[in-house]
């Protein structure tokens, strides 16, 4: 009967040793910012909000002229004429403040379509490196805040070496 419950005791402690999980951490926003391929990306949107930019520009300033023109031409204009061009103005000026606030969501669309492989790139490498390294669980440390955690599980510098990314020296 000894034996058998020595046994059982050895079972149950031997399970719970390999049973832990490895858990690990990643600064993915730092990674991100490492990366190559980030610096297109950030090109890439620069080049598409100037070009919403330009455009928003544009409806401006044609709306500028209207007005300029509505206020010189007012003092002749029939009533029919005033009240025309009076929503003609509010319409350009309705549409220019849509433009305006959907400029924004469009910039995060296309920033985020972007950066959408960069992501799916990272996630991959950090996978293989988890699994490489008998990590159960990895954590991004961005956004998140612990109490204690222990440097020697974050596996940043592991997902850039494997990225082929140098990790840059402070000078200070």
């Amino acid at each position: 009967m000894k034996s058998k419950i020595i046994f059982f005791y050895t079972l149950l402690i031997s399970s719970i040793i390999y049973s832990q999980n490895k858990v690990g951490t990643v600064d993915s926003d730092y990674v991100m910012n490492l990366m190559p391929e980030a610096k297109i990306v950030l090109k890439r949107a620069k080049a598409y909000g100037a070009k919403l930019d330009s455009s928003f520009q544009i409806k401006v300033q044609v709306y500028k002229d209207k007005v300029e023109t509505y206020q010189k031409n007012e003092k002749i204009l029939g009533e029919l004429a005033k009240k025309t061009s009076i929503q003609e103005l509010t319409q350009l000026e309705t549409d220019i403040k849509k433009y305006q606030n959907n400029g924004q969501q469009l910039m995060q669309l296309k920033q985020n379509e972007l950066m959408r492989p960069l992501y799916k790139k990272l996630s991959d490498v950090i996978a293989e490196v988890a699994k490489a390294n008998g990590y159960s669980q990895i954590l991004t440390i961005t956004g998140n805040e612990f109490a204690y955690l222990d440097p020697t599980f974050d596996i940043t510098d592991l997902v850039l070496a494997k990225l082929g990314i140098e990790k840059p020296t402070d000078n200070n």
